[in-house]
Order: C-alpha cells, then structure tokens, then sequence
C-alpha cells in the first residue's frame, strides 16, 4: 500500500458544483470538515479539508460523530475507561458524557472465548461514513452527491481476511459488507487528477493524519471514496 501525506488542491472543477450544501443541496452558509474534528488529534493538519454546508448539516450529526469516535476507540483499545484512552479528545467526551459512557458499556460483551466485541448501531455509523463520503467526494472530485449511493459499506479491518484485506487496500470493486459485532484489536475473532495527471488509485492513500485517518476517491464502475478510521474501520461508499 502506497500511502502520501495530504496535501491541498485548488478546485478547478464546474462552479456549478460549489456553493451550496454538498448533503442536501440548501445553502452553504458553514464550513464542514472533511473528516470531522472529532476523528483527528490535536494540533490539525494544516490543510484538513473543508466542504460547503448548511448548519443543521453540519451540526445535525455531531453526537453521531462522537459516538462513533469513541466507539472505534473503546474498540481499538478494549477499554472504556477514560484514563486508559490514548486519544486524549476521547478521553474527555467520555469524562463528560456519561450517557455515552453508559451507551458504550453496554455494547461491550465477551465472545465464549473470551474476546471482546462490541455491538454496533448501524444506523447511526452509516449517519456517519455517508456524511463523510459525500464531503470527500464534493472536495475531491467536485462531483457533489445529493442522491442516495448504490452502497455504503464498514467494517474493521481486523475482520477481513488477508486476500480481503489486500483486496480493500488495492482494488477500489471488492465490497466489505457490514458488520454490527465489531471486535477487539487482535481478538480472534479529482483535483488530483488535473494536477499531477494520476487518479487517486494510482496515487495511492491520502493520509489526512497517521494512525488517525486515510482516504482514497474512485471514478471505476462509479463514484466512490474509501477511508479508514483509526486504523480501525473501513468503509466505502459508492454511487452509481
């Protein structure tokens, strides 16, 4: 896998794209970024991307993108203590909302070999991986996608099998599935394009920040984005 550290393009693209709310097409009036805050650490890459949304866009999903965030964490690490939390953001949602707290506790459970799991909300993680397709594919390609995708896809990459894995990593047609039980870490269980004359298949992954999150756009059979949280989850979006 060939990975290459972000870096900001100029839109070049239709200004008929632009301007409006790259998730329902109402006005743009807020930047919305691409990933969201919550997934990255602190300080920010310099150049984090940023589509145009409207507010209740922009903010409708946050307690999702925490959710989410501290999901993967508790996933990753096997814990839900907040002084056990490498990500030093999660560790204060976590302190702070005891609600999810509790939400997360009740989603961990034991395999009857004794891994952890711990059981997802599809809904709300789709909420998410869409929200985040859309802002990549609207930045990326300047191909806004209001309508709904052909497929969205997630789960961890320690659920795949190597020829799955090697699959994901290379091919952009390999669908993942989903998966509601998400296990352990180590249980058992295209401004591209115009600029340096490569799609994003060829250039490889984009890594917005090491560890934290990665991103590729394709224009194959359709328009698409793969990206992978925390080095946790991965997910893929299609449209036709």
């Amino acid at each position: 896998m060939s990975n290459r550290p972000m870096r900001h393009f100029s839109c070049y693209g239709d200004a008929r794209n632009k301007g409006f709310c790259v998730h329902c097409g109402g006005s743009g009036e807020t930047d919305d970024h691409v990933p969201s805050k919550v997934f990255l650490d602190e300080p920010l890459p310099a150049n984090v991307m940023v589509s145009p949304a409207c507010f209740p866009c922009n903010n409708g999903l946050s307690l999702d993108e925490e959710y989410l965030a501290c999901l993967i964490e508790c996933a990753a690490i096997g814990e839900i203590d907040p002084n056990r939390m490498e990500r030093q953001k999660i560790a204060n949602i976590l302190r702070k909302n005891l609600r999810l707290s509790e939400m997360l506790r009740k989603a961990k459970s034991w395999t009857d070999d004794g891994s952890i799991q711990w059981r997802a909300d599809p809904e709300r993680v789709r909420n998410v991986v869409l929200k985040l397709a859309r802002g990549h594919v609207a930045y990326d390609l300047n191909e806004p996608q209001l309508g709904d995708p052909i497929a969205v896809s997630f789960r961890p990459l320690c659920t795949m099998t190597v020829q799955e894995r090697q699959a994901f990593e290379a091919e952009p047609d390999v669908e993942l599935g989903d998966f509601a039980l998400w296990p352990e870490v180590g249980s058992r269980a295209m401004s591209a394009l115009l600029i340096v004359g490569k799609s994003a298949f060829e250039e490889g992954w984009l890594v917005v920040q090491p560890d934290r999150y990665r991103y590729r756009t394709v224009q194959e059979a359709g328009i698409g984005v793969r990206f992978v949280i925390r080095e946790y989850l991965a997910c893929e979006v299609i449209w036709q």
